[in-house]
């Protein structure tokens, strides 16, 4: 005959607590594994961002480069200009302030030479020069001849006169009638001319290798 067991329930008690405390273990497990398996993940997808990102900084960092060194010539050809326009004032003041002084040049020659060129370019036989009143009162009709032998043609007849608006250097031709007028006024050439002279002055600087902008130097 069987004896039954006196304390059924306390067994069947400690059988159940034993499988719960299985049971939370492979939970525990189940649980870390997973937490170990998420971060891992996260850890590689964080360095994947981080290398995309280093990338695209790498990328920026060398298109703003690209940038820079394109903007380069750029400035440098614009601070060249700068300093050749510069110059090229510098010059024509001086150039400017030499004239006006006199300085260099024979000014009494100047006038005849500049009172011949412009004649020698008008039709007709007779002129009027106007000088400003310093110089008609140096010199007044006695460069008449001289300015008629530089032109050399016949029959020519030049008047010299005093020309109150004429305020600086040089003179001013017009025909007897006034219908071709020549503006010689040293000043007013120079105006004319400078175009031209300042391509040449450019050039020259170019090619001069001390002025620092051979070759396209700042």
């Amino acid at each position: 005959m069987r004896t039954s067991d006196p304390y059924p329930e306390k067994i069947l008690t400690e059988e159940i607590l034993a499988e719960a405390r299985r049971e939370q273990e492979q939970t525990i497990r189940r649980a870390r594994q997973e937490a170990e398996t998420l971060l891992a993940k996260a850890a590689a997808e964080a360095e994947k961002m981080r290398q995309e990102r280093v990338t695209l900084a790498r990328a920026e960092a060398s298109r703003r480069k690209e940038l820079i060194l394109a903007t380069v010539p750029v400035e440098v050809g614009r601070m060249r200009s700068a300093r050749i326009e510069e110059l090229l004032q510098s010059i024509r003041e001086e150039g400017r302030r030499r004239l006006m002084a006199g300085d260099g040049f024979d000014y009494r020659k100047t006038v005849i030479a500049l009172a011949a060129e412009a004649i020698g370019r008008m039709a007709g036989d007779a002129f009027v020069v106007k000088l400003a009143a310093a110089d008609h009162a140096a010199w007044g009709e006695e460069l008449t001849e001289d300015i008629a032998r530089r032109v050399g043609r016949s029959p020519l007849s030049i008047t010299i006169s005093d020309e109150p608006t004429i305020t600086e250097r040089g003179l001013i031709v017009q025909d007897i009638e006034g219908r071709q007028w020549w503006d010689n006024r040293l000043t007013a050439r120079l105006k004319r001319l400078w175009p031209e002279l300042r391509q040449q002055v450019a050039v020259g600087i170019f090619l001069e290798p001390e002025s620092g902008l051979r070759g396209g130097g700042a």
